[in-house]
């Protein structure tokens, strides 16, 4: 059953008006026809079962059916502070960090960070990563759509890190897979945890111990050297595995 998200405001007398880009995906990409099913989500932890009753003036109407709680959600809140990669690795990272049930994404200019975004570059590819987020949520059934902030320099990532309960840095120099196991087995429900990932080229020496000040614990997860599309990925399932374990 296909998914969407609408607007609260969206949401009155016991139907859903669905707009925008949404509602020509439905038409002409899902070619959906009045009495099909699909499901809604408010951002606000509801989802609703509803019926397509019809096309209007570029909306799409839905008869609600039923209205419940979405459990989706993991019940702690994942920060994926990744450092800017080369390419079009942002949008793969962006879809999968959704998938596996990160909270936020935030893109993070660091040492050997080889991309540099300009303000006008910046705002056009944070448009394009929060529509990626917004349609790995609704593929993955999500109850709400994860948002990809505007990118941080590395100090600011540090402020922002230090509001963490939990704050990882994985690093190819860190030794202990038992310190890592001790760390993500303390984590409990309601945390937030922030997990720092670096480009390509992967952190500078000062930037981990600068991480380490702002509370970071530098982990390993494992003995392969991590590309950085999948580092935070593979930190991000160990986490969702943990917690709905």
């Amino acid at each position: 059953m296909h998914h969407f998200f609408a607007d609260p405001s969206c949401i009155r007398e016991n139907k859903i008006y669905l707009t925008g880009g949404d509602v020509s995906h439905m038409k002409n990409v899902l070619r959906m026809r009045a009495g099909e099913d699909v499901t809604v989500g408010d951002n606000e932890g509801n989802t609703y079962l509803c019926c397509l009753e019809t096309f209007e003036s570029g909306t799409a109407v839905l008869d609600i059916l039923k209205k419940q709680e979405n459990d989706t959600e993991l019940p702690a809140r994942l920060y994926l502070f990744q450092g800017l990669p080369k390419g079009d690795k942002m949008e793969w990272i962006v879809q999968k960090a959704v998938e596996l049930g990160v909270y936020e994404v935030i893109p993070v200019e660091t040492k050997r960070s080889v991309v540099k975004l300009d303000e006008k570059k910046s705002t056009r590819k944070i448009q394009r990563w929060n529509l990626i987020a917004k349609g790995a949520a609704e593929q993955s059934g999500r109850g709400r759509v994860p948002e990809v902030c505007p990118v941080m320099s590395w100090k600011e990532a540090l402020t922002r890190g230090r509001e963490m309960d939990v704050l990882v840095i994985p690093y190819e120099l860190a030794e202990g897979m038992e310190r890592t196991k001790e760390i993500f087995s303390h984590i409990r429900p309601g945390q937030s945890v922030g997990i720092f990932i670096g480009p390509e080229g992967g952190f500078e020496q000062w930037e981990v111990e600068q991480a380490k000040e702002a509370g970071a614990s530098a982990i390993t997860l494992g003995k392969r050297i991590l590309r950085t599309e999948t580092a935070g990925l593979a930190a991000l399932s160990i986490l969702m595995y943990h917690l709905e374990g």
